[in-house]
């Protein structure tokens, strides 16, 4: 079953996000603590939002963080899909894809024209999984992105 995350769910959600960075092996790299997912996505100008992936008997096993974005050549929203995962003992039973089928929905009701997300390149499953289902890559864009030291750089040139 898929629905949208309560505030119940923060703390499964963070954990979830805690064993997909150690899977793209980045554990270091997920610093974002409770608090933070509390208020990105229920407090009081929501900036991201989520659904999960939940087993017969209740337990959460995946999720879906995502933002909306905006199209200025098609004039638009769009949702960027920041985060997918399953728990590895939970693939195979559908629940991947039916989260993805809950964003498409959305796009699909509300008019957003786009579903968009990030793939690492050495992630071979997750490819063909997106492959299947009808994604393409876009061979031809670079993500190029500034944090850390780096931004903090830039930002103080201002």
């Amino acid at each position: 079953m898929i629905r949208t995350a309560i505030p119940a769910d923060v703390p499964v959600i963070h954990t979830l996000i805690r064993e997909l960075a150690e899977y793209e092996k980045e554990p270091d790299e997920a610093r974002a603590t409770q608090e933070q997912l509390r208020e990105a996505l229920f407090g009081e100008r929501p900036a991201a939002f989520a659904h999960v992936a939940q087993e017969d008997g209740g337990e959460v096993v995946g999720f879906a963080l995502w933002f909306l974005n905006f199209s200025t050549w098609r004039g638009v929203h769009g949702i960027y899909l920041e985060d997918l995962y399953v728990r590895p003992e939970a693939r195979g039973a559908g629940h991947g894809k039916a989260l993805l089928t809950e964003l498409a929905r959305i796009c699909v009701d509300r008019g957003y024209e786009r579903l968009e997300w990030s793939v690492l390149n050495w992630n071979r499953p997750a490819i063909d999984f997106y492959e299947a289902l009808g994604a393409r890559p876009q061979d031809e864009w670079t993500v190029y992105r500034l944090t850390d030291g780096a931004l903090t750089k830039l930002g103080r040139r201002a």
